[in-house]
């Protein structure tokens, strides 16, 4: 079984992310335009399911397929029937290949996806009572849904979004080239 497991934050995930991070750079070397520890383990104090999200930017999304075989020999299963068509999705540990998912990678063009994922991580880490709120979402949810990732994930899209909205309204991140 591939259950929803929310656990309280381990302080480790942070240095989890360092080592898996050195591994893929070395894997992959200059395929990489910049990499990123994501999702909620890359948030102090947030409580996850103990999963490192990894974001590997890419510049043209057509350069990702060269990161199929050297993440595949970092014990990766690449997910190719990903309805996404906007990055590759690869899962560390997932049975048969392992007890239980520990990694995920997301590639992504550095230009697309990608900087919404780190606005959002950075929204949360700067913004502990919203992190607390998603927090307590998550925890609902993987109650409601242990067993099915998709509804998991999907009753997280409403609060996903009205978090990105007040990010943006927020951003230090430039939103386009200034003249």
């Amino acid at each position: 079984m591939d259950q929803i497991e929310i656990v309280d934050y381990n302080p480790d995930w942070a240095n989890m992310f360092e080592r898996e991070a050195e591994s893929i750079r070395k894997a992959l070397r200059n395929l990489i335009a910049e990499i990123q520890h994501i999702g909620s383990t890359a948030v102090p104090g947030l409580a996850a399911k103990p999963i490192i999200d990894i974001m590997v930017g890419v510049r043209c999304l057509a350069d990702g397929q060269s990161t199929i075989k050297p993440l595949e020999d970092l014990g990766y299963v690449y997910w190719s029937n990903n309805p996404n068509s906007e990055k590759m999705f690869f899962v560390k540990g997932m049975p048969p290949y392992g007890e239980k998912r520990t990694h995920h990678v997301h590639v992504v063009e550095v230009d697309g996806e990608f900087w919404q994922r780190r606005l959002f991580r950075d929204y949360l880490r700067i913004h502990p009572q919203e992190a607390r709120r998603y927090e307590t979402l998550k925890r609902d949810l993987a109650v409601r849904f242990r067993d099915d990732r998709e509804a998991y994930t999907q009753g997280k899209t409403d609060y996903i979004r009205e978090v990105m909205k007040k990010a943006l309204a927020f951003s230090f991140y430039p939103k386009s080239p200034t003249p």
